[in-house]
């Protein structure tokens, strides 16, 4: 429900003319409640407004919207609106190119104190994404084309010279300081490649400074991965994400030392990497000590992706230089031997462990007992496990259940993909009643509610269109039943895998 001053603020924002006169007289402290309602009614001009006056040196899309419900709208999240976003970018380039041209004014006569615009928050992973909403990688475009229209600007006010800066006496009067820091999380690929290292280029020292939170990149080359690394502000990187670049030990090799100028470097994803220890080439070895060389010279790194590498029998040499213990690893399709659950159970890291993927992993006989002693060693931190696609069968999940239920603290547990079957995903819910904050289960769909015979282990996830939707709804009824009558209904047991996807390590 609204707030009374929420909807007078709407009320307000709905016939502009009125808006922009009752700005000036307005007092800061109703600025952010008139953001939130223009942002939820997309009312880009009002935005524009707004920013252009905005009375606060920091404005935060997560602080004013992030956690923001307003009746069945999330205003931040999973889908920003493409044009408020824009509006709010337009309305910061405007900002400065006025600046630009008045670079003497006196700064107290303008009512914006902008210095920082924080735009880090932004989600893509949705899958329901429309052309409404604004993505990671269009967000990064659009910021990215804000810097080099204001630095062009720049330049063409530093050409132009008028006169009109001059001061009574024909002397040149002193400029006022002209610039804003915008922070953000990167999204680039090779499409966006060169809008983006131009931007970056021009950032340092132009108007309008884009700072990075989380870099992500897709589908480029060791050279321009690195090339972007090399221009991107090295304080405040916290994650580093670079996956489909199919770089290679080699490529790897590469890319980690220009990592070890973000001294706030906490998350490295490098999925699909192509990195394959099974296919024995030249220099393997060398390469891998360097590689695992290189990750302990990450001080503060606590979350490391490394899935659909092949790692089999060297995860201990991978991850025996690290300086400090992970939070985070994720290692799903990584061919790993008993030896490698082994040394993970006696490391350092299984303690600290509050997050761990080993999806796509057979656990079958020779790695069942090695994971049930890993989930004993990080049965104290566990928050969030993923088995997906690991040919868990009844019997399998049934041995496993006296570890996992160890894990006082799990939160989320992904299964989808496994072969189990109705009378097994009940025996999960009731033996993991004793777990009070498991919240999320993402489970698979019944082997029994199969139309035709029982699909392979390894392959199951890929039948659901062959699930017979009328079965599956009973059993999926069943199971809220036994939730609602161990008083767990608020826990969301669930066979959608694509709109629950697995919790962000800083969410955590």
């Amino acid at each position: 429900m609204h707030s009374l001053v929420f909807l007078c603020a709407r009320r307000l924002l709905s016939h502009r003319p009125t808006a922009r006169r009752a700005l000036d007289l307005l007092p800061a402290e109703l600025y952010p409640v008139l953001f939130r309602a223009a942002f939820l009614d997309e009312r880009t001009l009002a935005l524009r407004d707004l920013v252009g006056t905005w009375p606060f040196p920091v404005l935060s899309f997560q602080r004013l919207l992030g956690h923001c419900h307003c009746g069945p709208h999330i205003l931040l999240g999973e889908k920003p609106s493409k044009l408020c976003v824009q509006a709010v970018i337009l309305a910061v380039v405007a900002h400065l190119c006025r600046a630009l041209e008045e670079p003497c004014r006196d700064v107290s006569e303008s009512r914006c104190r902008l210095r920082v615009l924080d735009m880090t928050g932004l989600q893509d992973d949705d899958t329901d994404r429309g052309p409404q909403w604004m993505s990671l990688w269009s967000g990064t475009v659009a910021l990215a084309k804000a810097c080099i229209e204001v630095s062009k600007h720049q330049s063409e006010c530093l050409k132009r010279g008028s006169k009109r800066h001059k001061g009574p006496s024909g002397a040149s009067a002193t400029p006022q300081a002209i610039g804003m820091e915008v922070r953000a999380d990167l999204f680039v690929n090779s499409t966006s490649f060169g809008v983006l290292r131009d931007a970056l280029q021009t950032t340092a020292a132009g108007p309008l400074r884009l700072k990075c939170r989380d870099f992500h990149a897709e589908e480029l080359s060791v050279a321009g991965t690195v090339s972007l690394l090399e221009l991107l502000e090295p304080a405040g990187v916290r994650r580093v994400d670079l996956r489909f670049n199919n770089l290679g030990l080699a490529g790897l090799c590469a890319v980690l030392p220009h990592l070890t100028r973000f001294t706030d470097l906490l998350s490295l994803k490098l999925p699909y990497s192509n990195v394959n220890v099974r296919r024995l080439t030249a220099g393997m070895d060398a390469g891998f000590r360097r590689l695992a060389a290189q990750l302990g010279r990450l001080p503060c790194l606590k979350e490391l992706n490394l899935g659909s590498s092949r790692l089999s029998g060297k995860l201990g040499q991978l991850l025996g230089d690290l300086q400090g213990p992970l939070e985070s690893l994720e290692l799903a399709f990584c061919y790993l031997l008993p030896g490698d659950l082994a040394f993970l159970s006696q490391s350092l890291h299984a303690p600290a462990l509050k997050k761990l993927d080993l999806s796509g992993h057979d656990f079958s006989e020779n790695l069942l007992q090695p994971l049930q002693r890993l989930l004993e060693e990080t049965s104290a931190s566990l928050l969030h496990l993923d088995l997906m696609e690991c040919r868990l069968t009844d019997a399998r999940l049934e041995a496993l259940l006296p570890a996992l239920c160890r894990c006082s603290h799990l939160r989320c547990l992904g299964l989808f993909g496994n072969p189990i079957s109705t009378s097994g995903l009940k025996t999960l819910l009731r033996q993991t009643m004793v777990l009070l904050d498991l919240s999320l289960v993402i489970y698979p769909y019944p082997v029994d509610c199969y139309v035709l015979e029982s699909p392979r282990p390894s392959s199951g996830w890929l039948l659901d269109d062959a699930v017979d939707e009328e079965r599956f709804a009973a059993v999926s009824a069943e199971l809220c039943r036994m939730l609602v009558s161990s008083g767990r209904a608020n826990a969301v047991w669930t066979a959608s895998f694509c709109r629950h996807g697995a919790l962000d390590y800083f969410a955590l």
